[in-house]
């Protein structure tokens, strides 16, 4: 028999669970991928059709049983759908009386997987020259992923989008030829998200050049299964970490949450930061992309 809710819980009163059929999962996967990335946006979906009915009947006795970390993803995925079935006040009602947690690892647990996961520095650089060479064809991506530390999804929609704006001869409304700037804050519905964004990238011109000369990427799940039938471990969000680890040897850290796209909770970096004023931010950026280039020639 299933552990009934906490007593002075009242399940939901809509009729959804018996209701929500598939049409309304296609709607809600649609709703999902217009607020999340197209991967997140799957997980949510799978993670919410598998457990939906723990929402629905309000009881999270069966969560409990999971570990913490596929919890969160769980928790995530129904807070997600609580939101689109405006069933959120029971959502949080039951994360309450269940005396749950989802807001992921401690900043510890984070920390020291870091310190953990990667016994050699450089191991990362060897990992792009690695899938450069086996697949030439994206190796100019690899580079831009490698020295800009943009998330997988964003470096592909920027290398495309150098493509087709090269293309229609309007490449300058994106690359800022003065500054050596991608400068994604202009395409919102690309790079402004509601929790990942990328405002800018430095990339040197030849880069530019070469990429503008290239034709499309595929998707990034395409580029994830290519390195996958090939049995190749798939490491972009460490390349990411690498990145931001390495260039604390030029920039300072409210200027490595700019150039990755976060604006923290800091009063400064939210009222006063502003990277226009700071001048020789550009020439250190180029310092640091100096060495990284070495590293995966």
């Amino acid at each position: 028999m299933a552990i009934k809710p906490r007593a002075g819980f009242e399940p939901a009163t809509t009729a959804l669970p018996r209701q929500f059929l598939d049409d309304d999962w296609d709607k809600f996967e649609e709703y999902l991928l217009r607020v999340y990335p197209e991967k997140t946006a799957r997980d949510r979906l799978n993670y919410a059709r598998q457990y939906g009915k723990c929402l629905f009947d309000g009881n999270f006795s069966d969560l409990k049983m999971l570990s913490e970390e596929k919890r969160g993803h769980i928790l995530k995925a129904l807070s997600a759908l609580a939101k689109y079935c405006g069933m959120y006040e029971d959502f949080k009602k039951l994360v309450r009386d269940y005396g749950m947690k989802w807001s992921g690892k401690a900043k510890d647990q984070l920390l020291i997987q870091r310190l953990t996961k990667v016994v050699d520095p450089d191991e990362i650089f060897i990992w792009v020259k690695t899938v450069k060479g086996e697949f030439p064809e994206i190796g100019d991506f690899m580079d831009l992923i490698a020295i800009t530390g943009m998330r997988l999804d964003e470096a592909v929609k920027s290398y495309n989008l150098i493509v087709k704006l090269a293309r229609e001869k309007r490449l300058d409304e994106y690359y800022n030829v003065a500054n050596n700037a991608l400068e994604n804050y202009k395409f919102k519905d690309l790079f402004i998200r509601r929790t990942k964004k990328s405002f800018v990238a430095f990339v040197p011109p030849s880069l530019v050049k070469r990429i503008a000369d290239n034709e499309p990427l595929g998707t990034a799940n395409a580029i994830l299964k290519k390195l996958q039938k090939r049995g190749i471990q798939c490491r972009f969000g460490d390349v990411r970490e690498a990145h931001a680890s390495f260039i604390t040897k030029y920039l300072k850290p409210s200027e490595i949450d700019f150039i990755h796209g976060r604006i923290g909770t800091s009063v400064f970096m939210q009222n006063y930061f502003n990277p226009s004023l700071v001048s020789d931010l550009r020439d250190r950026v180029f310092m640091a992309i100096a060495e990284i280039q070495n590293k995966i020639a």
